[in-house]
């Protein structure tokens, strides 16, 4: 498995699936072209851009290329690297007809072929700079923004402090901190939330 620091930006849940078996890194799906239009998705993608830098990695069909031309938009260029898949032909097994370009998306390629587009961007081989030790989900019980009465609401006022989106859950809320925060880190942010 590849650790990667940056967190991957990718157009689907099966896309997500494919590369979870292949990376260690924060990997955020765009929902495909709903990303045009969701503030949240969009500024979660902006802070971890600025936190850890992005990579972006979409399907290498039209479809794909303009959610990549929006995210290359969207982002400072410092802050990004994209990663391009090979035209391959050929359809994902789980569907019964392939796209309309014929082509296979990030879910379908084979890992030898997402590991090789991944060092041609010069990403393989990264590791996170986070000191520290990772954030845990006892931590986030602790100071009250999981499993517990009204973690519900502490977890979206937390997540608007830390400019995230409010509505991410317990555990999606855990993996883009650990992205972007040491647990040091962390607990100085969440002091200066409940000073508040």
């Amino acid at each position: 498995m590849i650790k990667l620091k940056e967190a991957v930006i990718v157009e689907g849940k099966y896309d997500k699936i494919r590369l979870e078996n292949i990376i260690d890194a924060t990997i955020i799906t765009t929902g495909g072209f709903t990303v045009f239009k969701d503030k949240e998705k969009c500024a979660l993608i902006k802070t971890l851009a600025e936190k850890c830098g992005i990579i972006i990695l979409t399907d290498s069909d039209y479809a794909g290329q303009i959610i990549r031309k929006y995210l290359e938009k969207i982002v400072p260029k410092n802050q990004f690297k994209s990663v391009y898949l090979p035209e391959i032909l050929g359809k994902e097994k789980r569907k019964t007809a392939p796209s309309a370009q014929g082509l296979l998306g990030v879910e379908g390629t084979d890992d030898a072929v997402i590991l090789n587009a991944l060092e041609r961007a010069g990403v393989i081989g990264e590791k996170t700079e986070i000191k520290g030790r990772k954030i845990t989900k006892t931590d986030l019980f602790n100071i009250g923004v999981s499993g517990g009465e009204g973690s519900k609401e502490k977890r979206a006022e937390l997540s608007k402090f830390l400019n995230l989106p409010a509505t991410l859950p317990a555990n999606s809320l855990l993996d883009v901190l650990n992205s972007i925060y040491g647990y040091e880190d962390f607990i100085l942010e969440v002091q200066k939330w409940k000073q508040e």
